[in-house]
């Protein structure tokens, strides 16, 4: 099943309005989609915070997009590594303190297919340290911001979230008797999606309606995702399959994030990304979610899990 409500060529960011008094802030933007979608909302005129473990490729970065965009953008970057809580408080912190208004969080970093069982500083399994409790902190220390700024929260899932066991895995989060780089990679992108539905059931519930959350998938695009962190296998397959026509660019693996975190009128309930074959690439709109990926009790028991397991209770 596939739908795009923006006609036969889907959303793109010809749709994007002028962003002159806008805010986003965004993780992973030293390349790939993250590096594309920052490189469009500035060429709108919008203000951009990156957050970027990595202080010598965040300059780069500045310095390639002030080179094309000119050297009057509105682009700064703070230091935080998504695999450390305490790195993601500290920026969450610098967030608070010198941007007054988030109009948009895009939680676009990720890290995939890690070859063995790692840890995080924390004692996670990495995968789900980085890509779902790392977020799910961040998201929670910049929400009061977000609902001041009738803001958006925008999660890059992945159709990864299908390829696993269809719930969390409870009895084992660190998967130390079953570890597979793709079983635990999708396991950690099927927990980002759940609590975003689980997030919006919340605010619905408490009546707040300021915050709009969203959750996308890139597709299949030509990144460095898989080149940094999976194994030697998997990154030479991956190198041919992004030859093959079956790969679309960067910047349009962007476009579901763009859409999601500037489209007027979007519908929370949906799950937004390329609709062609498999959900690789194709025209951007509305996807296909399984109905695993809404299971309320696996999405509620979860969110108590992830706010004992980070020590921090969201105050909505």
């Amino acid at each position: 099943m596939k739908t795009t409500q923006f006609g036969k060529k889907g959303w793109t960011p010809e749709r994007i309005s002028d962003l002159n008094e806008k805010a986003f802030v965004i993780t992973g933007t030293t390349s790939g989609t993250g590096f594309e979608a920052t490189r469009i909302l500035l060429s709108k005129g919008a203000k951009v915070v990156m957050l970027n473990r990595n202080p010598e490729k965040s300059a780069n970065t500045i310095t390639a997009l002030k080179q094309e965009l000119g050297a009057n953008i509105n682009i700064t970057n703070i230091r935080m590594d998504l695999a450390e809580l305490a790195s993601v408080k500290k920026a969450a912190e610098e967030v608070l303190n010198t941007v007054p208004q988030i109009d948009g969080l895009i939680c676009n970093a990720a890290i995939a297919q890690v070859p063995k069982q790692t840890f995080t500083v924390d004692g996670f399994e990495s995968q789900l340290g980085v890509n779902h409790y790392g977020n799910f902190l961040l998201q929670g220390l910049l929400y009061p911001r977000i609902e001041a700024s009738k803001g958006r929260i925008v999660t890059v899932g992945s159709m990864g979230y299908n390829l696993g066991i269809k719930t969390i895995q409870f009895d084992d989060m660190n998967w130390d008797t079953n570890y597979s780089p793709n079983g635990v990679y999708s396991q950690s992108k099927l927990a980002q999606i759940m609590c975003v539905y689980e997030l919006q059931d919340r605010l619905k519930k408490m009546g707040k309606h300021n915050v709009k959350v969203y959750a996308c998938h890139p597709g299949a695009s030509r990144t460095s995702l898989i080149k940094t962190s999976g194994g030697l296998m998997t990154r030479f397959v991956w190198q041919l399959m992004k030859l093959s026509p079956l790969v679309q660019s960067a910047e349009k693996g962007a476009y579901p994030e763009l859409m999601c975190a500037t489209e007027s009128n979007l519908n929370q309930d949906g799950f937004y990304g390329p609709t062609g074959r498999g959900y690789f690439k194709g025209p951007v709109g509305e996807c296909h979610l399984e109905p695993h990926a809404k299971d309320k009790p696996v999405m509620e028991k979860l969110w108590t899990l992830s706010e004992k397991a980070t020590s921090f209770k969201w105050n909505i």
